[in-house]
């Protein structure tokens, strides 16, 4: 295995980081955990401008992993893989990790969000260093359904798979389908028919 050569991206997020974590004491944190090659600040690392610089450190300091502490993964870790990617590096030697929700919008004091996130950062430098890379395939894949319970439920989920043009398997271990809504005469409120 390579030697990690690791570059740490903390953001600011505008005011919603740097309003309760002290981001230049996790930056100076970062710079001196094993294998960080590189740490910094920045405004608003998801822009473009914070990506170029992501990509341009990849190239001048011959970075293999990158971290990026900001936000939630769920809002840009596709945009930090992209860009990691561009830059010529397998897009899963990227981590990301979370001192917005997780510190800086919960963490009431500065001086424990700064902590949290400093814990978090460490262990996401940790973490990559260890990752491996991974490349997407294709598998092919049978275009039909098997759903697994007639109540209404399964029903439901059959007829609407049906409709969208696929076959569609449903299994029932009972002798009839509809589950307990077939026990039953009549429904509440309108005492229609339950099926």
């Amino acid at each position: 295995m390579e030697q990690p050569k690791i570059g740490v991206y903390v953001c600011d997020c505008g005011i919603n980081i740097r309003s309760r974590v002290d981001v230049p004491e996790v930056v100076r944190f970062a710079s001196r955990l094993p294998n960080v090659t590189i740490a910094r600040e920045n405004k608003y690392t998801c822009s473009e401008t914070g990506q170029n610089i992501i990509k341009e450190d990849i190239e001048e300091f011959d970075l293999n992993r990158v971290v990026v502490a900001s936000c939630t993964p769920r809002m840009h870790e596709t945009t930090f893989q992209a860009a990691v990617a561009e830059a010529g590096l397998n897009p899963y030697y990227f981590a990301m990790t979370n001192i917005r929700e997780h510190c800086s919008w919960v963490v009431p004091d500065p001086a424990a969000a700064t902590a949290k996130a400093k814990r978090l950062v460490s262990s996401t430098v940790s973490r990559v260093a260890y990752q491996e890379p991974l490349e997407p395939r294709v598998e092919p894949v049978t275009q039909s359904a098997l759903v697994v319970g007639g109540g209404i439920a399964g029903m439901q989920a059959a007829l609407t798979i049906a409709d969208a043009g696929y076959p569609v398997y449903l299994v029932e271990r009972e002798s009839t389908i509809g589950g307990h809504m077939a026990q039953l005469d009549k429904t509440f409120p309108t005492l229609d028919c339950s099926l």
